[in-house]
This record gives structure tokens, sequence and C-alpha cells, in this order.
């Protein structure tokens, strides 16, 4: 849809946007998508129905701008493995795995949205799934980047691949983890000792078997 002029201009100023945008997420995280009309967005955010239409367009637009806006705080907040390159790899995974739940937990309807966003419907059309696909990638990048010193410094293509399926899981585990946070009340930090378990055991089993084969 065209931004429309007059009415809609005169109400659109530059916080309005982020105000329809805060509104949507509230209304996301606790009915979903569907559960969202426009008339519950001018309701909550306060602004008539011509400001939301003139920044986004329709209710899709909202969706899309939401997840852009999420991708760029998530990024913004989510540490960065390399972050810690100073700490040995077992060190350096726990540290980042921990600084990295730490902030899920300070925004936890940041997986929430996402989550529910990725089963929906309306999550195969472009401006969606372009962007849910760039946030899950930079996720799974992430995970990638903490990993591979434990189970591929030397790379190869085996350990390459190991590395990539623990990856998988690892995202996976999360997605699960805001679904717990949401109906369960279970914190992200509070599983960080039993991830590091897990990859401190894999990290042994693995050497143990490269012994064996040695």
């Amino acid at each position: 849809m065209v931004k429309e002029t007059g009415s809609a201009t005169t109400v659109a100023n530059p916080s309005s946007r982020d105000v329809i945008l805060d509104a949507a997420r509230a209304l996301i995280t606790s009915r979903g998508y569907d559960g969202m009309a426009i008339s519950d967005l001018t309701a909550r955010s306060g602004l008539p129905a011509s400001s939301i239409y003139y920044h986004f367009g329709n209710k899709l637009g909202v969706l899309a701008a939401l997840l852009e806006r999420t991708f760029e705080e998530l990024h913004a907040s989510f540490p960065n493995p390399s972050s810690f390159d100073d700490h040995e790899p077992l060190e350096r995974f726990e540290t980042w795995v921990t600084t990295a739940c730490q902030s899920l937990d300070q925004r936890p309807e940041y997986l929430r949205i996402l989550l529910a966003i990725s089963v929906g419907p309306h999550k195969d059309t472009e401006p969606v799934s372009n962007t849910v696909r760039r946030i899950r990638d930079y996720a799974h990048a992430s995970w990638v980047e903490a990993l591979t010193p434990i189970f591929a410094p030397n790379g190869g293509a085996a350990d390459e691949m190991f590395v990539d399926r623990i990856a998988v899981l690892g995202r996976a585990m999360t997605d699960g983890l805001s679904v717990a946070n949401s109906f369960d009340g279970v914190t992200y930090s509070s599983n960080v000792p039993g991830v590091v378990s897990l990859i401190r055991g894999l990290a042994e089993q693995r050497d143990r078997d490269k012994g064996h084969d040695a």
C-alpha cells in the first residue's frame, strides 16, 4: 500500500513507528500473530490505523518490520564467540553460552516471537521468510564458531560436519528452551551447566575415539 498523506503524515512522527512495533511485540507474544488485528494495534499503541498503514502498508508489513528490529536487537545483545578467544576452547564455549543465555533471559520474548512466526502460515511470505532465515543462520553460525575450536580445531571434513550437526542440535535446543521459558518459567541460564556438561562429554568421547584409532 502506498503511504498515505494528510492525516497519516500528521500522526506519523519519528517515534510512532517504534510505538507500533512495541505494541505488535506485546500482542504477538501474548496472542500470536493471528490474534493480532489492526484494531488491536491501534488500541494498544494509541495510534490510528492510518499511522499503521503509513509506516507498514499492512499487518504483514508490521510483522516483517518487527522481525527486522528483533534481529538488530538480538545481534546487538548476543555475544560473538570470538569475544572470548583468550580462553581455552571448552572455557570459551562455556563463557559464550553463559553470556548468551543471560542475554536471552533479559529479553525472552525475542525467541518466543521468532518461534511463533517460524511455525505459522505467514512464515512462507518473502519478507518474513528472508528475515527468519537470516536470524536462524546467524544463530547457527554462532554455534559453529563456538564449537569449532573444541571439535574441529584443525579443520577436516568429518570434524566440520560433526560441528555442523551439533550446531543444529544447539539451535533446536534453544528453540525448545523458549517454550520451557514461556510455559514453565525455566530460565535459559539454568540450563547452562547441562549444556556445558554435554559438550564436555562429547569432546572427551571424541578424544578417546581418536586415541583408539591412532
